[in-house]
């Protein structure tokens, strides 16, 4: 990311308190005028978007939210729909539903949809998403592998993501789906990367210099893999355990910071 980008994002592991505190969403609205602002929802990942879309307005409408608008791309053609596309050049923030992250990039990707969003979040229009739409920030991004499983070799099926962040993969409902062993595997394939996994209920507020503060109930996961001295990932022998020495894990919670550039807790 660099610094002539002025949107920031929300990055939320799924599963955030939709009828209690509702700390993570509270802070979404802080980002914008509630009483002008326009916020959209972008259930472009799930199979059912109007309910979807609908819970969420409604959950906005009650946190003093005046201007919603509700993104519906059920197809490539809905990605080049000109309502759609001014729908997304007046927003000052797009909240991504979860659902399936690979709905959410082949359906936008390469459209003037998803170029109005890129040239939005320049601009400053700030971006969240939850779930699905958490692991879809970032420029590589995990779509499917094995949960609760020691780590194993080319058990991981990645794909590009929506490129508002670089430099880290991005995983979510973390610890409540033991998704640590599938994290290892893709830091161990892309060791320049940071892995990111944020639990439940938790969310990551990321600013246009790459710093982050954690949000939420729950934990976030920083995998650093720039000093592992040792991996046998690699095609040979695919379905061995993956081995990897000198691996550095960071554990974060509420209120803590990090800073990706600089690889450290602030």
């Amino acid at each position: 990311m660099k610094n002539n980008i002025k949107g920031n994002l929300i990055i939320i592991g799924g599963a955030e308190d939709k009828e209690n505190g509702k700390a993570i969403l509270k802070e979404v609205c802080t980002k914008i005028n509630k009483e002008k602002d326009q916020l959209v929802i972008a259930t472009v990942a799930s199979q059912l978007p109007e309910e979807l879309g609908i819970e969420y307005e409604n959950i906005f409408k009650n946190l003093g939210v005046k201007n919603i608008k509700i993104l519906n791309v059920k197809n490539r053609k809905d990605a080049l729909n000109k309502e759609n596309i001014e729908m997304i050049k007046n927003a000052s923030l797009v909240f991504f539903t979860g659902g399936d992250q690979l709905r959410i990039t082949s359906l936008l990707g390469g459209t003037p949809l998803y170029y109005m969003m890129k040239e939005r979040y320049k601009g400053g229009c700030d971006f969240v998403g939850t779930s699905a739409g958490a692991s879809v920030m970032s420029n590589t991004m995990i779509v499917t592998g094995p949960s609760e499983e020691s780590p194993r070799k080319c058990t991981l099926k990645m794909a590009p993501g929506l490129d508002f962040i670089r430099g880290v993969i991005i995983d979510q409902h973390f610890a409540q789906r033991g998704r640590i062993g599938r994290l290892l595997t893709g830091i161990a394939e892309n060791p320049e990367v940071l892995g990111i996994g944020i639990d439940e209920d938790t969310a990551i507020v990321v600013n246009n210099k790459l710093q982050f503060k954690v949000i939420g109930s729950g934990a976030v996961y920083v995998i650093d893999g720039s000093e592992i001295s040792y991996t046998n990932v690699s095609e040979q022998n695919q379905d061995e355990l993956l081995s990897i020495l000198d691996v550095k894990l960071h554990v974060l919670k509420n209120r803590d910071e990090f800073s990706i550039n600089t690889r450290k807790p602030m």
